[in-house]
């Protein structure tokens, strides 16, 4: 892969100038093999930017300025994008390529894919953990089963029990109440019994004493 600067050698602006030498001067700093293309001299060069910058990221005239930086036909961008991936060291990722060991860039996708993996393990291990039910668990669950049902039994015989004394009670109470007309009913015969021995006493009584006046 070919990193392409696209530039103009006779520009007469100091400012595209500074950002030019700046965006070569840093590649060169990091031994990033690079092409300069000249826009000035060459039309083909000028078409070919100018075809290839992104609509979206062409000025609101439609030109877009030098420096534009490709990697092969891919657009990587101007000197607005390659500062900030400068500023944030990424400068590699602007480009397309890949940080060579122990660059900063380099040591922060470590850090990044580190803690990519370390999530990733965190949460298989919380998935895990939630889909796993120890052993010690799944018994105690089924011992408290075992309880409740053992509960629930007693519960069941306690309220057989008490319906059974309630039927008792019940039937008692209507055995009292058979008996108490029996009882009635004999004290009623008992008096009724004293009345006629009353009566022939008397009746004896009065015989008695017709026979004693007839004498």
């Amino acid at each position: 892969m070919v990193i392409k600067v696209f530039l103009a050698s006779s520009s007469g602006s100091t400012a595209i100038k500074k950002k030019q030498q700046d965006v070569v001067g840093f590649l060169e700093a990091l031994k990033v093999d690079y092409t300069q293309l000249d826009i000035a001299c060459n039309e083909d060069n000028r078409m070919w930017m100018r075809q290839n910058v992104p609509t979206e990221k062409k000025p609101t005239n439609g030109i877009p300025l030098p420096p534009q930086i490709f990697n092969e036909e891919s657009y990587c961008g101007d000197y607005d994008t390659f500062f900030d991936a400068k500023e944030d060291n990424s400068v590699y990722e602007f480009l397309g390529l890949p940080p060579p060991p122990g660059s900063k860039e380099a040591e922060k996708a470590q850090i990044v894919e580190n803690g990519t993996h370390a999530e990733e393990t965190i949460a298989d291990e919380n998935v895990d953990e939630s889909t796993e039910v120890p052993v010690e668990e799944r018994n105690g669950n089924a011992h408290g089963e075992e309880e409740e049902e053992g509960e629930g039994g007693e519960e069941e015989e306690e309220e057989v029990a008490e319906g059974e004394i309630a039927d008792d009670e019940a039937t008692e109470g209507e055995t009292a109440g058979d008996e108490a007309p029996a009882e009635e009913e004999e004290a009623v015969e008992e008096t009724d019994e004293r009345a006629r021995a009353e009566e022939e006493e008397e009746q004896e009584e009065a015989d008695e004493d017709r026979e004693e006046e007839a004498e």
